[in-house]
């Protein structure tokens, strides 16, 4: 009884925390956060990159996870709720519940509407985006921890499409044995890379389990059998993965991988990776596209647009994206210039020193 006391007594202090940082919790171990694009859309008509790249209408955006802080990786620039932060130990390596996947769905889609709603009669919102905000059509399986360590994480999107929702699974890709048994294929599904190398790799990744490097591979190796389009989201971090080297690094593993694209985001500032890294870690979108520019000339992917105020650069061997979501139209798409800075965007608060959203 004792042990099972300390368990719950963990669990509740873990979801307090996270309600602090404006997590909405979900059942007993998933959670939703209202994304900073959800705000800019309904109140300034700005969509962020998802919404550049592939169409997706960023107030229509359910922003979830289904494994709030289990994570088989303590990654340095992550903004995960981790156990030094709070001065507590759990196993981050397993759910200690289950949830069921249609509970997920249904109570997270609500979540969402609950955020949204405030915006119904506010000053400058168009009724008819805050109408189109309550009916959610994508959603985002990223926010923090790791999904593939929810057991039934293909059941849960099965139930996302079944609600005519779109989905983004995004995976530090070490669980390659739930990516190849999925019953149910994302829309997209997005592979986390931050390491050219297994020495970095225990760096900048951390990993608590043993043989991490040897998984991310495999993983690596699976992606060209997905139906889905892939992707290799690389997250830079100034000072540790932006050499030229690493470069060339990354180059060989993407031959492994052959994504349909390649995005190259910046590190962001913000939550307790400010615990870990030094404001100077974030690079600024010039830096960012240099780089992007490097790995033009190692792959064979191409710039085929990017998004300033999110500080990415989007690579393919596709003359465009495909789309995915409606946000797209003549005047603004995936081929439009940015007229915003990197500094008054999804990065303002970081550059400000803010450590929570």
């Amino acid at each position: 009884m004792v042990v099972s006391s300390f368990r719950i007594d963990t669990l509740s202090k873990i979801m307090q925390e996270m309600e602090k940082q404006k997590y909405h919790i979900v059942g007993s171990h998933s959670a939703y956060k209202k994304c900073h694009w959800t705000h800019e859309a309904l109140t300034e008509g700005r969509y962020c990159y998802k919404g550049k790249f592939y169409g997706i209408e960023s107030h229509r955006c359910v922003q979830m996870t289904p494994t709030a802080a289990w994570c088989w990786f303590r990654c340095i620039h992550c903004w995960r709720l981790e156990p030094e932060d709070i001065g507590m130990e759990w196993d981050e390596t397993k759910l200690p519940i289950t949830d069921d996947p249609e509970y997920i769905a249904e109570k997270s889609i609500e979540e969402h509407r609950k955020a949204v709603s405030g915006y119904f009669g506010r000053q400058g919102v168009d009724p008819n985006m805050a109408k189109e905000a309550s009916n959610p059509a994508h959603v985002a399986i990223s926010l923090t921890g790791e999904p593939t360590l929810y057991e039934r994480l293909g059941e849960l999107i099965k139930e996302y499409h079944k609600r005519g929702l779109t989905t983004f699974l995004v995976t530090s890709g070490i669980r390659p044995d739930v990516l190849a048994s999925l019953e149910e294929e994302p829309t997209q599904l997005f592979v986390s890379l931050q390491a050219p190398n297994e020495k970095k790799h225990k760096l900048i990744n951390r990993p608590i389990i043993a043989n991490s490097w040897n998984l991310f591979m495999k993983t690596l190796e699976i992606l060209p059998s997905f139906s889905s389009p892939t992707v290799i989201r690389m997250t830079m971090i100034k000072g540790f993965n932006m050499s030229e080297e690493d470069a060339k690094e990354f180059a060989q593993l993407l031959k492994i991988a052959m994504p349909t694209y390649i995005e190259i985001k910046s590190y962001m500032h913000v939550g307790p990776s400010t615990l870990r890294l030094s404001k100077d870690a974030m690079p600024r979108h010039n830096e960012i596209r240099e780089f992007a520019k490097l790995m033009e000339k190692y792959t064979g992917y191409k710039i085929i647009s990017e998004h300033v105020p999110s500080r990415i650069v989007l690579l393919s061997k596709l003359e465009k994206p495909i789309q995915i979501g409606n946000a797209w139209t003549t005047k603004w798409n995936w081929s439009s210039k940015d007229i915003e800075d990197d500094i008054n965007g999804e990065y303002r608060e970081a550059e400000l020193g803010c450590t929570e959203e």
